[in-house]
């Protein structure tokens, strides 16, 4: 424990954290998210050691807990448990929970709920997922970690907003964007001769592919908007999400394939079937003229896609899900209506027709984007972090020193 008075300023800081979320190679937006943020935390150079502890689908195996594997088996309830007691008897200061439910084992992801109870560190909890309305086992889950957890990460003001009607305590709730790349602004025409894109008219979307992305509906628009633009190309870059793919096969992106040669346009619409490097990603970002997230659900509370595409300075069409609403308002996007393709093709083809337009888009969404780039971020998390350190130390200095010596000599 740090040496000091209660009182003094100068407390000790973090030195040491860990973070409980799916990790790479695992390919998901939690994994690449809390891959940017201890790869921009370490490039801060602040903390002795950051340690994940990834969500598996293998059983940890624990011949001693000195060398105990840093993961968790995702449907195993005694190794959310067995963590726990390893990180009580560990040196690190405070835990970071990234969590989305569908990420941990047991229903609505309950098994984080017996790690939570075990554990006997400070805990900072990032909210990937809240709904305006839970069901009853996801309402209990929330509750468990709400309860639990010493902070409550939000991404956005509107999850703020969002948490109050469940009456978590404002002084738990700690805004923190989401982080994104930190990007040179590079105009389209710039970046397309490298990909053997000039004189095209590039339309994109990336992510890992479900049917709530609504992708369908820009293939759908896709033939009144090449009417007024033939060059157009739409990029739909990404795998199926793992999880989707092991329920489903690849039925949503076969019947994507199935509807581009129907509607014949084989020649104006290209997948591209991986898991794109952040080079490769940025590249193809940058070469875009529009930018599509037409997500189905309008309460989805943070999209790492879109971010991205801010981070881009990119024109974005959007639906009006909760995230977009904040991030593309003032002007910074331009909203189509849910599941409407003739919707979808008014707002491109108003995009692509207005030059002006555009760059105005461009240029409020990137300005926009720099308050939240991943060095931002990371120093946003570093001070929690410490301040979560610094309470626990000075909660156990005042529980385990006599009170005479509590207070410092000024006070006596």
């Amino acid at each position: 424990m740090a040496k000091y008075m209660l009182g003094d300023p100068a407390l000790a800081g973090a030195r040491k954290v860990a973070y409980v979320s799916t990790f790479p190679p695992r390919k998901c937006g939690i994994a690449t998210f809390t891959s940017d943020l201890v790869n921009s935390i370490t490039c801060l150079n602040k903390l002795y050691d950051q340690r994940v502890i990834a969500i598996d689908g293998r059983h940890l195996f624990k011949p001693a807990c000195e060398a105990m594997e840093h993961k968790i088996g995702r449907d195993f309830l005694e190794d959310y448990v067995l963590m726990a007691d390893f990180l009580n008897q560990s040196s690190v200061d405070v835990v970071n929970i990234q969590h989305e439910f569908g990420i941990f084992g047991g229903e609505a992801g309950e098994y984080i709920g017996a790690f939570l109870d075990h554990l006997n560190r400070p805990v900072a909890t990032t909210l990937h997922t809240v709904l305006p309305n839970f069901e009853n086992k996801s309402k209990e889950v929330f509750s468990k970690i709400v309860e639990k957890s010493t902070a409550l990460v939000v991404l956005n003001e509107t999850t703020r907003t969002l948490i109050r009607q469940y009456g978590v305590p404002a002084k738990k709730v700690k805004l923190i964007p989401h982080g994104c790349p930190d990007l040179p602004l590079v105009s389209s025409a710039k970046a397309k001769p490298k990909l053997g894109l000039q004189n095209k008219v590039v339309l994109s979307t990336f992510g890992l592919l479900s049917k709530g992305k609504g992708i369908e509906q820009v293939i759908a628009a896709l033939p009144e908007i090449i009417k007024k633009e033939p060059r157009l190309i739409y990029y739909v870059l990404g795998v199926t999400h793992p999880q989707v793919k092991k329920n489903e096969g690849e039925a949503y992106r076969n019947m994507l394939h199935d509807m581009v040669k129907r509607l014949g346009l084989s020649g104006h619409v290209r997948f591209l079937n991986r898991f794109l490097s952040k080079p490769e990603l940025y590249d193809y970002l940058q070469a875009t003229d529009v930018y599509i997230t037409p997500y189905v659900s309008p309460n989805q509370i943070s999209s790492g896609a879109l971010v991205n595409a801010l981070a881009a300075g990119k024109a974005v069409v959007s639906t009006s899900y909760l995230h977009a609403i904040e991030a593309l308002g003032g002007g910074r996007g331009v909203f189509c209506r849910f599941n409407d393709s003739n919707s979808i093709a008014e707002r491109v083809a108003e995009i692509i027709e207005n030059p002006a337009l555009r760059e105005s888009l461009e240029q409020k969404a990137y300005g926009y984007s720099r308050k939240f780039t991943w060095q931002s971020v990371a120093k946003k998390y570093l001070r929690l972090f410490n301040e979560l350190t610094q309470q626990s130390e000075e909660k156990n200095y005042s529980t385990t020193t006599p009170p005479k010596n509590r207070l410092s000599p000024s006070l006596h």
